[in-house]
């Protein structure tokens, strides 16, 4: 073999390397010293997205001008970087990676993986032909800029550090938002100098398969803050390898808004615990299904003489705590389809059996996960008392109230029934003769009054009452007063019956 070109073409060396070269899976060319391009094989035409060696090009120059080569940074090959111009030079190289793009595009077409190999003459040991093998590593390298895009557009905060020496290589926006750390601070650390498995639940293990390269399971762990805080976190690592390097994935998910919700909570839950208990008005919490009693306060102790361990845990209806199951079932209805109570009349039995009115009212709320009822109850027992007492010394007074000015009736009569309203039936629903008896019972007559003046009997009189009872839906005098005043209805003006009559005459 003779190191000239024409000398290299004419022998049958050239054809013997490409009988044993032609099926290889990597791309070969072979350049001869005088920098032109002697063969390339059918690997190395299709990584360049050609179909012969013309596409190529017949000189080192020509191929410079039709394929432009960059490293992976970005950074632009000059004409003598060029790994078949560093191949001519007679430089050896290994695992150059350039990305290749066709002259005039500005996107990369391709990645190659170039090794060079020099064949010398037997004889002088001069260069004799100059080989450049090619790897298409494209889709190797497609995968890592995907894995890297995801890598650093996953909002999920997410480092890697190698295994080998257990320093990050790779760090992401989410974790750096959510640490506060910098990159050039994360990655010159390793995993123990920004420790990721601080106060983890299981240190150790995680430790270990760290150790093995194996998957770290998901557990808490208290991330250093720069600022000498703290984060709660939950970490987890899976082992992953980046080109030959065996590395881990830490992933995290940032605990801190649950941590600071959970002692919100707590804070709130104890300062309602507080007012609570401290609450003068007696009241009880309890599910909202079953009607379990499961706290109470020392105010509702006091009201019924229950205490906590006897009344709490228990269904209201076993307690007998109701005066009837008639208004257990009412009332217990009302909350099963959603209605709170709001100042709802109702009577209680005390531990010692004394009947106690109330008004009750009900709120709808959530104690953790569980849907609760607060109950609140007001004592209305003396009141009802009192109110007893008046309506019955106000009936006494008015069986003879003949003597009362109409200013002090109206009074009794709105204290007695100041519920009435001008609805329901009217003033026509009743006969003349009944609007008469209407109006001398507002003026204060009594019955005897009521019948001189009208001239008819005493038992006339207690008929015409009775069917104005039963047309306005009352059983006293006092409340149909207050009915015909709600309605506007005094009696005054009206002349009735025969004395008035003759008076006016």
């Amino acid at each position: 073999m003779t190191s000239s070109l024409k000398s290299l073409r004419e022998t049958a060396d050239l054809r013997h390397l490409r009988q044993i070269i032609v099926g290889l899976d990597e791309g070969v060319i072979l350049i001869d010293p005088d920098q032109s391009l002697l063969w390339a094989n059918d690997a190395a035409l299709a990584m360049h997205g050609v179909a012969a060696l013309e596409e190529l090009g017949a000189t080192v120059d020509e191929y410079r001008a039709r394929f432009q080569l960059r490293y992976r940074n970005n950074h632009r090959l000059e004409a003598d970087d060029y790994p078949i111009d560093r191949v001519v030079a007679g430089d050896s190289f290994s695992e150059v990676v350039v990305e290749v793009t066709l002259a005039g595009e500005s996107d990369p077409r391709w990645v190659h993986q170039v090794r060079s190999l020099v064949l010398n003459d037997a004889d002088d040991a001069s260069p004799a032909c100059l080989v450049l093998i090619i790897q298409d590593v494209s889709a190797r390298y497609e995968a890592e800029d995907r894995f890297e895009q995801s890598f650093n557009a996953n909002p999920a905060p997410a480092v890697i550090c190698l295994l080998s020496d257990l320093r990050f290589v790779k760090v992401n926006q989410g974790f750096l938002d959510m640490t506060g750390h910098q990159r050039d601070q994360v990655l010159c650390k390793t995993v123990y100098d920004i420790d990721v498995l601080r106060e983890g639940e299981r240190r150790d293990l995680a430790k270990e398969r760290l150790a093995e390269g194996r998957t770290i399971p998901q557990m808490e762990a208290e991330l250093d803050l720069p600022d000498g805080g703290t984060k709660l976190v939950i970490v987890a690592g899976q082992p992953i390898d980046m080109g030959d390097q065996p590395c881990m994935l830490f992933t995290f998910a940032d605990l801190e808004p649950r941590r600071k919700a959970e002692g919100a909570l707590r804070h709130s839950e104890e300062r309602f615990t507080r007012t609570f208990q401290m609450a003068p008005v007696p009241m009880a919490i309890g599910s909202r299904d079953g009607h379990l009693l499961c706290e109470v306060n020392a105010s509702f102790t006091k009201l019924t003489g229950y205490s906590p361990t006897e009344i709490m845990g228990r269904p209201l209806g076993d307690v007998e705590l109701w005066a009837s199951d008639q208004m257990r079932r009412e009332i217990e209805a009302a909350i099963d389809g959603g209605h709170d109570l709001r100042s709802h009349e109702a009577r209680i039995h005390a531990k010692d059996g004394a009947r106690i009115d109330c008004l009750v009212s009900t709120e709808a709320i959530r104690l953790g996960d569980e849907a609760c009822v607060l109950w609140a109850f007001q004592d209305i027992t003396q009141r009802k008392a009192t109110e007893i007492e008046l309506v019955e010394a106000i009936e006494a007074v008015m069986k003879d109230t003949s003597w009362f000015s109409r200013s002090i009736m109206d009074k009794l009569a709105r204290l007695r029934a100041p519920q009435a309203q001008a609805d329901g039936p009217g003033l026509d629903d009743l006969t003349a003769r009944e609007r008469d008896v209407l109006a001398l019972i507002c003026r204060g007559y009594d019955d005897k009054t009521i019948a001189r003046t009208l001239d008819v009997a005493g038992n006339t009189v207690r008929n015409h009452v009775a069917r104005i009872y039963a047309k306005i839906g009352v059983n006293r005098r006092i409340a149909a007063v207050a009915w015909a005043r709600a309605r506007g209805f005094d009696g005054e003006g009206v002349a009735v019956g025969k004395l008035e009559q003759d008076a006016m005459a």
